[in-house]
């Protein structure tokens, strides 16, 4: 497998919060895994030849090091509060029907336990229940928008 269909793998791997890929081609394996504490490229088993490995690498290299300059600006762009993620990909809704209130609005006063939304996958709906108690300070998602595992749906502020 060529380095930049592998690079391509990489960037799969970064922008949907997966924490490892494998393929198997023509008796050729790559597995592309991902250090869940630091959240970049951890490293890659190839079977190819040494110099095919060395600059595979080389480029693993280039990618942590653009992931880990986006990391810091997402960083920085968070405000003071409790995220609530998602834990499942699927389809996000605010309530329990399309004709119902939602659960929860911009301001209101959570606590531990309160349903938040409901996220369906697989034609099963999950209730996301709220992990602290505060005051709901930003919804980062539209209703009836797709989610994906890991995303941030709710921020909360405990002190609220």
């Amino acid at each position: 497998m060529r380095s930049s269909k592998i690079l391509e793998l990489v960037k799969i791997l970064e922008s949907h919060n997966i924490s490892e890929i494998e393929i198997s081609r023509w008796g050729r394996k790559i597995r592309i895994t991902k250090n869940e504490n630091r959240g970049n490229i951890a490293g890659t088993t190839v079977a190819a030849t040494e110099t095919a490995r060395k600059n595979i690498q080389h480029q693993f290299v280039e990618v942590a090091g653009i992931a880990e300059d986006h990391t810091a600006v997402a960083d920085e762009n968070n405000d003071a509060g409790v995220e609530i993620k998602a834990p499942i990909v699927g389809t996000f809704y605010l309530a329990p029907a399309p004709d119902a209130e939602p659960y929860v609005k911009i301001g209101d006063h959570l606590s531990i336990g309160q349903p938040l939304c409901i996220i369906e996958a697989m034609k099963i709906m999950n209730v996301i229940e709220s992990e602290v108690t505060g005051k709901l300070i930003k919804m980062l998602v539209d209703n009836a928008q797709a989610v994906e595992y890991n995303q941030t749906l709710f921020v909360i502020d405990p002190a609220g």
